[in-house]
């Protein structure tokens, strides 16, 4: 069954359904769900006082593994992209860059922190560490290098460290529809400036 096209009015409910209808799947090996990996990565970050759009970054950085529920991709297209790539862009039309890059950038983020932050590193879940070693590894001097020219690394960074602690079973939060006004908020403010959304597609 097809859906309407998504728009700024649609987004954060059809975000909201693919959390309440997906959220329960296992999260790669770690003692929480999908959807409670997400929800700790924002709470986490309310706790620091981050940004709204921080916040949205946080909730949203695996959304990645989501996007088949987006029509513009095929399950061969979800299998070939990343999921930090693949999130990245399905979020473009609506979220700000500062939100699409650290989703873009938080596997990036992983293997920078091991590579220049050895108390990250000895932190890594086994099933964490296992992954590192699927992304590449800790980064070489040259991949540091790209990744700090990025204008929004340091935000990916503190997005990563909130998506490393984000594991933590029977922790309680707030669930993701308490996020809808904060999400819409995000993407209000970025609609406001003019930005089209010409690349929304539609969503199955």
């Amino acid at each position: 069954m097809t859906t309407p096209t998504l728009d700024a009015a649609t987004i954060v409910p059809f975000l909201a359904d693919i959390f309440e209808r997906r959220g329960a799947e296992e999260y790669l090996g770690e003692p929480v769900t999908m959807a409670e990996h997400m929800l700790q990565g924002a709470w986490f970050a309310e706790q620091e006082g981050a940004s709204d759009e921080l916040v949205a970054a946080a909730l949203l950085h695996d959304v990645g593994h989501f996007t088949s529920e987006f029509g513009a991709y095929s399950p061969d297209d979800t299998e070939d992209k990343h999921h930090d790539d693949a999130g990245a862009e399905v979020l473009a039309p609506f979220f700000p860059k500062v939100v699409t890059e650290c989703v873009r950038l938080h596997v990036a983020a992983k293997r920078y922190l091991c590579a220049t932050d050895p108390s990250y590193d000895a932190k890594l879940s086994p099933a964490s560490r296992h992954t590192l070693q699927l992304q590449g590894g800790p980064m070489n001097a040259t991949e540091i290098a790209q990744f700090r020219s990025s204008p929004f690394y340091k935000e990916a960074v503190r997005v990563r460290l909130w998506d490393e602690a984000g594991k933590v079973a029977g922790l309680q939060t707030r669930d993701f529809r308490d996020y809808a006004p904060l999400l819409q908020r995000v993407v209000d403010r970025f609609l406001a400036n003019g930005t089209p959304q010409a690349d929304s597609a539609p969503a199955r």
